[in-house]
């Protein structure tokens, strides 16, 4: 028995937490009563999508025809659709449940240095051919585009394929889970007070068509899982945190997962309790792996995306070809590292991704492009486009930035600092992007004295300059790897997930704000 829902109706039951297998159409696998499922990652049949966003290829072509009207020299149609779920437990009790659905379709037409762009959430044909007057009344000039045949372009690659759609997980099985990751922090310790569990899922369906009659397709899952604790000994109160995310799937929340999450955040909490401020100063910094990637992403990686620099703004405008870091420093900004937040099967113009060398040995190599900025230099796209949704232009971002791997060991490193700090864990910052000058708050760290570890350090700000300390790195160790928590990055106004790592990293100097002595 088959059975049709409109977008509609799938809104209404979705919010009421119900699960509809087979909600995106037929692609690869069998679930109940026979029906198919759209796995995410999988390229399905062009038609699943059309029929998901209820267009077919002469409105896409009668759409981008009134888009070009007034000249083009690129012009998109970027379809998405996605739902988002969230859960938050505190204390046993579900104190907060939702679940949201957005769709429609941005229209961009760029002419010279001109971009017009303009957005419906109504797909009917009248609305985005106003959508599409709006958008080529901004930009225009030059000869309309003739209008072409639109084919799917294929693709070999694959960086998060799920055995079970999110759409498919019902919230009963989600809350077994939940319960048990709050059972095991809070038997993590005694002082342990009070224990939050959040749990998100979702996922994002696109379609992108471009003028010259490319469509690309794909589906893109996503999930998040946070503790929070706080704990009580006498009168002093102490709250931390740990997270998971990635480009997953519910069989990805093994039991061995929820233990590790469930360690880290209560000794992430309790180590606060012996944890003081350090001295302040200039001394050596110790970047931790992973984690730290985040002031490598904010100091250093916004520098590098080719907007900034095509517009000077950026003091790594005229770096191309420069010696920027030590020769055992190689900076990535990758889309193909499987399951990470990152992670992209193409990028949100149609683009194919890649791992992009930034900084190969020391010298900049390269920015990260989109369409526009990949025209301006001469050079292709990087598959760094990116957009938060379709009501937003695309622009060159960051996707997974790391350095890779050095010469040396955690132990060397830190055994060569006679007084310094190592920074752990980070909880924001403030970064210009233009000099690079940065302050990052530390939440968690360690003291180091005559090369040993000797002291839990919390609450203190490192304060610097990227560029410079990126030419103060002096030993990078052989133990790479990428924060496992959930980052999201914010410019002009768009926000987008993103991932970071970096191996044990000394720099040199830094100024450390802690205690005056």
């Amino acid at each position: 028995m088959s059975q049709t829902l409109s977008r509609r109706s799938f809104a209404a039951l979705s919010t009421l937490g119900l699960g509809l297998p087979g909600l995106l159409g037929g692609c690869r696998g069998t679930t109940k009563a026979g029906s198919t499922t759209m796995i995410p990652g999988e390229q399905a049949p062009l038609a699943d999508h059309l029929a998901w966003f209820s267009v077919d290829k002469p409105t896409i072509a009668r759409v981008m025809s009134e888009l070009t009207a007034r000249g083009a020299d690129a012009a998109d149609l970027y379809f998405q659709y996605s739902r988002d779920n969230s859960i938050t437990m505190e204390d046993g009790i579900i104190s907060r449940a939702s679940s949201s659905i957005d769709q429609g379709v941005g229209l961009r037409v760029v002419v010279g240095d001109q971009t017009g762009y303009a957005f419906t959430e109504d797909l009917s044909l009248e609305a985005m051919l106003a959508a599409a007057r709006t958008a080529a009344g901004i930009a225009h000039g030059g000869a309309a585009h003739a209008p072409v045949e639109f084919k799917q372009r294929s693709r070999s690659t694959n960086f998060y394929t799920l055995s079970q759609p999110w759409a498919e997980v019902q919230t009963v099985q989600k809350l077994p889970r939940i319960e048990q990751l709050a059972a095991l922090a809070r038997k993590g310790d005694p002082a342990i007070h009070k224990v939050t569990v959040s749990w998100a899922d979702g996922e994002e369906l696109v379609l992108i068509a471009d003028m010259h009659g490319n469509i690309h397709t794909d589906v893109r899952p996503m999930t998040r899982l946070w503790c929070m604790l706080t704990a009580k000994k006498g009168d002093v109160t102490q709250s931390n945190s740990a997270n998971l995310a990635g480009r997953h799937g519910f069989d990805w929340y093994t039991d061995e997962r929820l233990e590790f999450l469930a360690k880290e955040a209560v000794s992430r909490t309790m180590v606060l309790f012996d944890a003081k401020r350090p001295p302040a100063g200039e001394m050596p910094v110790v970047l931790a792996a992973g984690a730290s990637g985040i002031l490598l992403h904010e100091a250093i990686g916004h520098g590098m995306e080719a907007d900034f620099n095509r517009k000077n703004t950026s003091i790594y405008a005229s770096m191309i070809g420069k010696k920027v870091a030590p020769d055992f420093v190689t900076i990535v900004d990758d889309a193909t590292q499987p399951g990470e937040r990152g992670a992209l099967n193409v990028d949100d113009e149609g683009n194919p991704v890649e791992k992009t060398v930034l900084v190969d040995h020391g010298v900049m190599a390269s920015y990260l492009h989109d369409s526009i900025s990949a025209k301006h230099y001469k050079v292709k796209a990087t598959g760094s486009g990116r957009r938060e949704s379709f009501r937003h232009s695309p622009m060159p971002r960051m996707r997974s930035t790391y350095m890779e791997n050095g010469p040396h060991t955690r132990e060397e490193i830190i055994a060569s600092v006679k007084k310094g700090i190592i920074a752990e864990t980070f909880t924001n910052g403030q970064v210009q992007i233009g000099a690079g000058d940065f302050t990052f708050y530390i939440k968690n760290g360690w003291l180091i004295e005559d090369g040993k570890i000797t002291a839990p350090i919390k609450d203190i700000n490192i304060i610097g300059n990227g560029p410079e300390a990126l030419r103060n790195v002096t030993m990078v160790a052989n133990d790479c790897k990428l924060d496992f928590g959930g980052w999201t990055c914010g410019k002009d106004g768009q926000s987008v997930p993103v991932s970071q790592g970096l191996p044990t990293t000394l720099v040199s100097k830094m100024t450390v704000g802690g205690e005056n002595v």
